[in-house]
């Protein structure tokens, strides 16, 4: 009986050994708590590095001045709980300050001449090539501008798009309506060129009787580089037919609302009414059979960044 009893015991161990070894590591957790301790840290806190995981390998990026901030950052993921590998793509890169401060204090003169000897004469003693000037360090490179997940990108369409002609994976140009600044800084100027693709069209009385737009922005080109781009897709959807739509012809913040609400709720919710949209710009029929979104070019178009967007220094 006792043996059989610590057979049991030995196999429930052996399981619970084996479920603790098989599980897979909670990326989002990592990624969460690593970019956490890092922003909190007094000595990384201002670098701006971004954190990753992927499979508890995790991905560290950025820019820091000493190879002493490095190597902390890494401490910090290799420390964290369920990490299998640390892969740093961290620059160092010292600022003006930090070189001044590992440079020689110039020197303080030469010893006066043993014997009592003059100056004048121990001069032809002391001669020598003169010393050749300390040749100034370069600046250290720009670091690079992180968008953060959650800014706001508005843009004015190129085309017009519209529920009932609209395919999905159909692409549209479009131009940034606002201009984008950091620190007091333009880092995106208004006018700049980007790309979306429509992720889902339906034409009313196709879906449930209501019509459906949902767009995404793909790429973004700014100053000559372009970046793919994740963003929460911009939802629309009208009810069926007989019932009145959830928005007529609106403008302003009224429609801006509505092009970032997704119908029953969702991230994207709300997103429009930061900005607004251009008077007209959605135009859905109260009743009857007009259902269908329209969205007229030039029309403002707000998204969200699903994703941080790392952009090149100047």
């Amino acid at each position: 009986m006792r043996k059989r009893l610590l057979l049991h015991f030995m196999l429930i161990m052996l399981i619970t050994f084996w479920l603790s070894c098989t599980k897979k590591p909670d990326d989002n957790l990592i990624k969460s708590d690593i970019q956490n301790k890092v922003n909190a840290d007094a000595d990384l806190k201002d670098d701006g590095l971004q954190v990753d995981s992927a499979a508890g390998k995790v991905t560290i990026q950025g820019t820091v001045e000493t190879e002493a901030e490095r190597s902390k950052a890494k401490l910090i993921a290799k420390a964290e709980p369920g990490v299998v590998s640390v892969d740093d793509e961290i620059i160092v890169a010292p600022s003006a300050e930090t070189l001044a401060a590992t440079q020689p204090p110039a020197a303080a003169g030469q010893p006066a001449p043993a014997g009592g000897a003059t100056p004048e004469a121990s001069a032809p003693a002391a001669a020598g090539p003169a010393p050749e000037p300390a040749k100034s360090e370069p600046p250290p490179p720009p670091k690079p501008i992180v968008l953060p997940a959650g800014t706001i990108l508005t843009v004015r369409l190129g085309e017009a798009l519209s529920s009932k002609h609209a395919q999905p994976g159909q692409t549209f140009a479009a131009s940034m309506a606002n201009p984008i600044t950091v620190g007091g800084r333009t880092v995106i100027p208004s006018g700049s060129a980007a790309q979306g693709v429509v992720r889902d069209a339906k034409k009313a009385g196709k879906f449930k009787g209501g019509a459906v737009l949902s767009l995404d922005l793909t790429a973004l080109t700014v100053k000559g580089h372009t970046y793919n781009i994740n963003t929460v897709d911009m939802s629309r959807a009208t009810k069926g037919k007989g019932k009145r739509t959830t928005v007529g012809v609106v403008g302003g913040a009224g429609a801006g609302a509505a092009i970032g609400g997704l119908a029953g709720g969702g991230k994207g919710a709300g997103i429009g009414a930061l900005v607004g949209v251009t008077a007209g710009a959605i135009g859905a029929g109260a009743t009857g059979n007009d259902r269908d979104i329209e969205l007229g070019a030039e029309s403002a178009v707000s998204f969200e960044l699903e994703e941080s967007l790392t952009l090149k220094p100047e």
